[in-house]
């Protein structure tokens, strides 16, 4: 079985299973009222900055995942095309927008491949959180996000922080659990703990221009315990704490990383 095929039925499991929840009524009516909330609002401003209004604008978003970032780009006035290789993350995405009367396109492909992307049709691709870690070819994914976006069009990219990638999640001291060149793969379904540079110099390599990065601290959605469901148990000077590097060294690290690119 190839890699992609594991990585496939894995989220086509897990999105009846643990990702289910990413549907519920509270959390698309907390989207609904406000489709910003999608993004870290540091992404958000570099989205607002490469384009003031939304309105009209035609995006991609290849390994859309929850298809959150997709229904907000919806609401926020733009006609998008929801891409993932997992049938039933694209199934059920599309039952929630069939329930709100959603115009959007659902497209099973590969963000290596995008074979059944057209060319040149995009005013924005945008990949969000989570993305590259099942990605076994950058240069492969950038060079046709670059091929399906307009000439000047915008690829902008929200992801974990690679400096956090060698670490575990031990908040009392830092832990090493992997060298930060141990890119992988990574477990019987295949993950890649890539670098900066191999991000980089993918983006570079595929002909799309730098414009801007961020690098973004924990004060927003810290991964490492939002995603586990931690931070509903813990107390708000508990979550004060993990918020300071004094008592959480993993808070002096970049958890998040934006870039801004042109082609």
């Amino acid at each position: 079985m190839g890699k992609n095929n594991k990585v496939k039925e894995a989220w086509n499991e897990w999105s009846d299973t643990d990702f289910a929840k990413y549907r519920s009524d509270d959390r698309i009516s907390k989207l609904i009222a406000q489709p910003e909330s999608a993004f870290h609002p540091t992404t958000y401003a570099m989205i607002h900055e490469a384009f003031p209004s939304l309105e009209g604008k035609r995006i991609c978003v290849p390994s859309s995942g929850d298809n959150h970032a997709v229904f907000a780009f919806h609401l926020l006035g733009a006609t998008v095309t929801s891409v993932d290789i997992s049938e039933r993350q694209l199934e059920n995405g599309a039952a929630v927008a069939l329930k709100h009367g959603w115009d959007i396109d659902f497209i099973c492909d590969d963000s290596m491949e995008l074979s059944k992307i057209k060319s040149n049709d995009y005013d924005l691709v945008y990949t969000s959180n989570g993305v590259h870690v099942w990605i076994n070819d950058l240069n492969s994914m950038y060079q046709n996000i670059h091929r399906i976006l307009k000439d000047n069009g915008t690829y902008l990219m929200y992801e974990v922080h690679p400096f956090t990638r060698p670490f575990g999640d031990d908040t009392k001291q830092i832990t090493v659990v992997r060298p930060y060149d141990s890119i992988g793969p990574h477990g019987v379904i295949p993950t890649y703990t890539w670098r900066m540079q191999d991000i980089l110099n993918a983006i570079v390599s595929s002909g799309l221009s730098i414009k801007h990065i961020e690098e973004m601290y924990a004060e927003y959605n810290t991964y490492w315990f939002e995603v586990s469901g931690e931070r509903e148990k813990m107390s708000k000077e508990e979550i004060e704490k993990l918020y300071n590097w004094k008592h959480n060294p993993l808070a002096a690290i970049p958890q998040w990383l934006s870039i801004t690119t042109v082609k």
